[in-house]
């Protein structure tokens, strides 16, 4: 954290961050150069130890002086617990330590009056000012602290929830009586960056029209996380369902009842874990949200601890899924006879929908011609165009087409064709239809 001072004052801001601390570990391995020449059991075989060249004798003595308390000398461990190299000390951070999105700010402050005089009716602020705000901590202005002594010092907490990344200043201001009787004001700024603590990154894939979002959450901090929750709050008109590996073999370790969930562990340094979702959609296509021709799918709620039970928290942007392209209209078959005979006629079940909020039509049906297929197999029976009457929004008519197949084997229902007689345009022929014509 760096800090700014304007003029000379009576009074100063001192700022200490608040946080637990953490255990000190000695470093597992300690490289002692006796270990190249003899073995940490060589005091095991008196003969051997009164063996060593003198100086190498001298050097081994010290090293293995009871006085060394670091790992590298504990090969004769007195308890269990000094094989995990805890000293027993906590260690406060250096500095301010790491900040990081959605744990709680939490700042120890203290104005210390280094005059030889008291200052009075003293109206402290303090406030977090980020690019986009200020957020008030602290605010004294209607109850002024009365004085101040020579020597003495005025100390509050403050905390604050961050919700922003990047450079953050703590902006600390007093306005008080000096020994004169002047008024004065005395601003302090303590700058600090907030960094991500972590990152999520997905991918939605769509597997015969059911919905996969994997997630992968990658720790970005110097510590373990434990996370406590990851849940996917899917958007409307859509449910989710989380797949685990363990669910896969139920079958064969049937489950017991769950006393204590086991928390994920993301060590530190760039570790991750990996999440799986169904998701599925409770509405036909034409009621899923759209923005900007996306998907909205939903977002993730996420909560950790560190080693220590410190709690921190993230929300994810809303994750979107593939692009929705919206047909206006959409032109379906629903039936077709199982036994079609050459050179007679059959009918084919059709459904024309209207996907827009508007009333669309007339509209003309026909098979337009296709380069591929110099003659066409399979053709209408009778009048080359079938009318149709308007469709209002959202809504859909049935009809029947007339076709003769004029070839036997397998043929293809192809270039079924519709088009807008008053707005004058032609929308998608449908996709080919494979059909198997009998002789008589």
């Amino acid at each position: 954290m760096s800090t700014t001072q304007q003029g000379t004052h009576s009074l100063a801001f001192r700022v200490m961050r608040l946080c637990k601390p953490s255990f000190h570990v000695e470093p597992p391995f300690r490289l002692d150069p006796a270990d190249l020449f003899v073995g940490e059991d060589i005091f095991d075989d008196a003969l051997a130890a009164s063996n060593l060249p003198p100086l190498l004798s001298s050097y081994v003595s010290k090293s293995t002086d009871s006085s060394d308390l670091t790992y590298g000398n504990r090969f004769l461990l007195h308890h269990p617990s000094d094989a995990m190299g805890f000293s027993g000390l906590l260690v406060l951070p250096q500095a301010f330590g790491a900040i990081y999105l959605g744990e709680t700010f939490c700042s120890y402050i203290s104005i210390n009056n280094s005059s030889n005089f008291e200052v009075r009716d003293v109206i402290i602020k303090a406030e977090i000012q980020t690019e986009r705000q200020r957020i008030l901590l602290l605010d004294t202005s209607k109850s002024p602290v009365e004085s101040i002594r020579a020597g003495g010092r005025y100390d509050f907490i403050v905390e604050h929830d961050v919700k922003e990344l990047g450079a953050h200043t703590l902006v600390c201001t007093a306005l008080y009586n000096d020994g004169d009787g002047e008024r004065k004001y005395l601003p302090q700024f303590f700058k600090f960056i907030v960094a991500n603590p972590l990152s999520v990154r997905t991918k939605v894939r769509v597997v015969k029209e059911t919905t996969y979002l994997e997630a992968c959450i990658e720790n970005h901090t110097k510590s373990n996380l434990y996370m406590d929750q990851v849940e996917f709050e899917p958007a409307p008109h859509w449910s989710a369902t989380a797949l685990k590996a363990d669910e896969l073999h139920l079958a064969d370790n049937p489950p017991t009842g769950e006393i204590f969930k086991q928390p994920i562990l993301i060590r530190s340094g760039g570790g991750v874990y990996n999440y799986l979702y169904q998701l599925k959609s409770s509405s036909d296509g034409s009621a899923q949200v759209k923005v900007e021709g996306t998907n909205i799918l939903g977002k993730f709620q996420i909560t950790w601890r560190t080693n220590l039970g410190e709690p921190g928290r993230l929300q994810t942007q809303q994750i979107l899924g593939n692009p929705i392209t919206c047909k206006e209209i959409e032109l379906q078959i629903l039936e077709i006879p199982s036994l079609i005979n050459l050179d007679r006629p059959f009918s084919v079940h059709l459904n024309l929908t209207n996907h827009t909020d508007r009333e669309l039509g007339p509209f003309e049906v026909w098979l337009s011609q296709n380069s591929a297929h110099k003659e066409k197999i399979v053709m209408i029976n009778g009048l080359q165009t079938m009318a149709l009457p308007q469709v209002e929004a959202s809504g859909s008519t049935d009809f029947y087409l007339n076709l003769i197949a004029t070839k036997v084997g397998v043929q293809k229902i192809s270039g079924i064709t519709v088009s807008d007689t008053r707005e004058k345009k032609t929308y998608d022929s449908l996709p080919d239809v494979e059909i198997f014509v009998e002789s008589d």
